[in-house]
C-alpha cells in the first residue's frame, strides 16, 4: 500500500494554528476536504499499476499559491531524474547568466596586414555557441574577405580554450559516444540545422538508380563515409560512426530517403573545418595548417557573430530536451562565476543556486541528466518549481517548458503527443525525463478550480515498457482536481498503457513520437 503524507490523510494537522477558547481547549484536527481525499485515492490507484511492483515511485503535489502539500509518497527519496535535471540547469543559467546572455564567436589576428596579405595567423575563437550553423561560419568568412584579406601567411588556429578539454561527461555510457544526443562538448562547435544539435552531422541515404547515394548536412568532408548499403525493397539501414574516429559506416538496405543524426568525434576540428572551407569559397587562402591554441594577447578582432539571447535559446533547449545545450550552459556558468569553463565549476553554480532557493537534497553530475549518478528527490524538484515563480525571468523560463498535447513542435516539445483530448491538454507545462528504466515528469498544472499546482513524478527501476502513461494519468487527474468536489476519473484510471520509448521522444530522430 502506498504511504501518503499525514497532511493529505488528515487535511494537515492544523489544530495548532486555530484559536482556542482557553488553555485547556483540546486541539481539533480538520477533516480533509472531499476533493483532496479523492485525489489521494485516485493517485494511489494509479500508482498501484503492476509495472511499479518492483520499481521506485516518488510523487509530490503542492499548491503553487500556498505551498500546501496535497499529495506525497516517497517524495524524499533520492531518484534518477534523467532530463528533469535540466530544470535546475536552465533555472540556474537564467539566474546567473541572465536572459540577455549571448555566446560570441570571433575571428582574431595579431598579424600585420599589407594590402591583401595578412602576415601572421588567423584565429577562430569560440565561447560555446551551440547555434552556430554552416551559414554562420560562412558569414564570418565573408567578413574576413570584406576586410580585404585574401592571403594568410600563417596558420588557422582554433581557440576553444573558453572551456576545458574534457569532452564527455565522466559517467556517460560508452555506447552513447557516437549518439548525437551525447555529442562531445567544446567551446567551438557547429549544428546541422535549427534544432541546434551542436556537434553533430545529419547523414542522409537515398536510392539513386541502382546505388545508395550518401549526403551530409552540412555538406562537409570532415567525416569519412564507408558506404556498404544496397538498394532494397525496404529501408533497414544502420548509419554508425566508429568509436573515437571520423569514420561512418553505412550498412543494410535502402528503399527511401532516410536521415541519421551522428555525433562528430571532435567538435572543434569539425567547426574549424567548416570555417576553413568557407574562407576558401570566399577567396581567402590560408597557407599554414589548422592547429589549436589560445589567441595571442592583444589580438585584434576581424569579425564576430553573437548568438540569440538565452531567453530564445531556452525554447529549443527545454522544448526538445537538448543535452548539449545543458552541458554548454553548465560550463558557461562555471566560466562566468569562477573563470573556469569546467563541469565541476558549473555544477557548483547550479548546486549553489538550488540550495539558495531552498532545495535540500540533490547530487548533480552533469547538466543534462545523462549521468546515472545524478540524484534528485521529488521534493527538491517541487521546491525549485515553487521558488522560481518569483524570479524576474520566470515567465520566459515557464514558457520554454513543453506544453501537453500541443502539436506545434516548438510549443508542445516532448509533450506534444501526450495527454491530447484531456483536461491536461494545453494546461500542463512540464519537463520530461527519460532513460532506460527511468522516467520523470515535473512541472505545473492548473486545477479545475483554477488553482495553480506544482508536481513531480519520478519512476525508477522498472523492467517492463515505459510507464509514461502513469505520469499522464496523474497529470490529467491534477487538471481535474477540485478541492470541494470529488471527480469521476474512472475512465482515465482504466485507460490502457501506451508504448513509449526509453529515451526522450525528441531524441528519436527522424521518427519522433
Amino acid at each position: 500500500m502506498r504511504r501518503t503524507s499525514a497532511s493529505l490523510v488528515a487535511g494537515t494537522l492544523v489544530a495548532a494554528l486555530a484559536w482556542a477558547s482557553g488553555p485547556s481547549s483540546p486541539a481539533v484536527a480538520l477533516e480533509p476536504s472531499p476533493g483532496v481525499a479523492d485525489l489521494a485515492h485516485d493517485i494511489n490507484q494509479i500508482l498501484g499499476d503492476s509495472r511499479l511492483d518492483i520499481a521506485q515511485a516518488g510523487v509530490v503535489v503542492k499548491s503553487a499559491a500556498s505551498g500546501e502539500e496535497l499529495y506525497s509518497t516517497d517524495a524524499g527519496k533520492l531518484l534518477l531524474p534523467a532530463s528533469n535535471t535540466k530544470l535546475f540547469t536552465s533555472a540556474a543559467a537564467a539566474e546567473v547568466l541572465g536572459l540577455d546572455y549571448r555566446f560570441t564567436t570571433s575571428v582574431l589576428t595579431s598579424g600585420r596586414k599589407a594590402g591583401p596579405v595578412l602576415n601572421g595567423d588567423l584565429v577562430l575563437r569560440g565561447t560555446g555557441d551551440p547555434t552556430m550553423l554552416e551559414e554562420d561560419y560562412d558569414a564570418l568568412a565573408a567578413k574576413v574577405a570584406k576586410s580585404g584579406i585574401r592571403l594568410v601567411t600563417g596558420k588557422l588556429i582554433a581557440d576553444d580554450t573558453w572551456f576545458d578539454g574534457v569532452r564527455l561527461g565522466q559517467d556517460w555510457a560508452w555506447d552513447d559516444e557516437t549518439a548525437y544526443y551525447a555529442a562531445p562538448i567544446s567551446a567551438l562547435t557547429a549544428s546541422p540545422d535549427r534544432d541546434y544539435d551542436a556537434g553533430s552531422v545529419v547523414v542522409t541515404v537515398a536510392p539513386d538508380g541502382g546505388k545508395v547515394k550518401v549526403t551530409t548536412t552540412p555538406d562537409t568532408g570532415y567525416l569519412k563515409i564507408v558506404n556498404k548499403a544496397t538498394v532494397g525493397s525496404s529501408t533497414n539501414v544502420l548509419i554508425e560512426r566508429q568509436h573515437s574516429t571520423r569514420t561512418v559506416v553505412i550498412t543494410g538496405t535502402v528503399a527511401s530517403t532516410y536521415n541519421e543524426w551522428v555525433a562528430v568525434d571532435d567538435p572543434t576540428a569539425y567547426a574549424v573545418s567548416l570555417f576553413r572551407g568557407a574562407l576558401e569559397k570566399r577567396g581567402v587562402r590560408v597557407m599554414g595548417k589548422t592547429t589549436t591554441g589560445a589567441a595571442p594577447a592583444g589580438a585584434k578582432e576581424v569579425a564576430k557573430k553573437e548568438s540569440m539571447p538565452l531567453s530564445e535559446l531556452l525554447v529549443p533547449f527545454m522544448k526538445l530536451s537538448n543535452n548539449i545545450h545543458a552541458e554548454i550552459l553548465t560550463k558557461a556558468m562555471g566560466r562566468e562565476v569562477a573563470d573556469q569553463g569546467t563541469w565541476a565549476a558549473g555544477l557548483k553554480v547550479s548546486t549553489d543556486f538550488a540550495r539558495a532557493n531552498g532545495v535540500q537534497v540533490l547530487n548533480l553530475r552533469d547538466g543534462s541528466g545523462l549521468s546515472r549518478r545524478d540524484g534528485i528527490t521529488p521534493s527538491s524538484i517541487a521546491q525549485l518549481l515553487l521558488a522560481v515563480r518569483d524570479k524576474p525571468w520566470y515567465q520566459a523560463w515557464y514558457d520554454a517548458l513543453p506544453v501537453a498535447g500541443n502539436a506545434e513542435r516548438f510549443v508542445g516539445g516532448t509533450l506534444r503527443s501526450r495527454m491530447r483530448g484531456t483536461p491536461a491538454e494545453d494546461n500542463v507545462r512540464a519537463k520530461t525525463g527519460s532513460l532506460t528504466g527511468v522516467t520523470a515528469l515535473s512541472g505545473y498544472v492548473t486545477s479545475a478550480d483554477g488553482e495553480p499546482l506544482v508536481f513531480s513524478i519520478m519512476l525508477n527501476q522498472y523492467l517492463s515498457s515505459s510507464p509514461k502513461d502513469i505520469e499522464d494519468k496523474i497529470a490529467v487527474r491534477l487538471a481535474q482536481f477540485s478541492r470541494n468536489a470529488p471527480v469521476d476519473a474512472a475512465a482515465e484510471l482504466r485507460s490502457a498503457p501506451q508504448e513509449w520509448p526509453d529515451l526522450e521522444c525528441s531524441w528519436l530522430k527522424p521518427a519522433e513520437c
